[in-house]
């Protein structure tokens, strides 16, 4: 009985070793291997294709927002520059409403109704226009917004990409 459980043993130690050496490769690299110095020179040395290049930066002046001047709804009103990319729009009330498309949503902000001064910016789908529409929807009437993002620019128009959303609450909304 001994005898078997040894011989048994053996096998085992035998095939984990068989199966090991299996799984190792069994072939080595066909190319030599060149030293640091020379792979970072073979690397940086330009080739004979096409060579890409990073666009460069938008260098034109200010532009002036699509919606604005000749293109908005109310007469006479001030044509406006886009907010630069990269802006941060903080805790401005404003109002959800369809895009002249019927497929985006706008932001209008509410302290500008009278200087027209800030076109609406175009608000770009996340999980907080989401919550919006849904809030906007529960509602039979129109909600006001506190709201907080980053703004883009694209085409001659802004965009926002929301961060913070907030419904003001009624009180705040019958006292304006």
């Amino acid at each position: 009985m001994r005898t078997v459980r040894l011989t048994i043993a053996i096998a085992l130690v035998t095939s984990t070793l068989v199966l090991a050496q299996a799984t190792q490769p069994t072939t080595r690299p066909t190319e030599r291997v060149l030293p640091a110095d020379q792979m970072l020179n073979q690397m940086l040395r330009p080739n004979a294709g096409p060579v890409a290049r990073p666009l460069q930066p938008v260098t034109q002046g200010p532009a002036i927002d699509a919606t604005s001047g000749g293109a908005a709804v109310a007469p006479g009103a001030p044509s406006v520059q886009v907010l630069r990319e990269g802006t941060f729009i903080v805790d401005r009330t404003g109002r959800l409403s369809r895009g002249a498309d019927g497929q985006t949503w706008e932001l209008t902000f509410d302290s500008d109704g009278r200087a027209m001064r800030d076109p609406p910016l175009v608000v770009l789908p996340n999980l907080k226009l989401m919550a919006m529409e849904d809030a906007t929807k529960a509602q039979s009437r129109d909600l006001r917004f506190r709201v907080t993002g980053m703004v883009t620019e694209y085409g001659g128009r802004n965009y926002i990409l929301l961060e913070k959303v907030v419904v003001v609450p009624d009180a705040v909304q019958q006292g304006m």
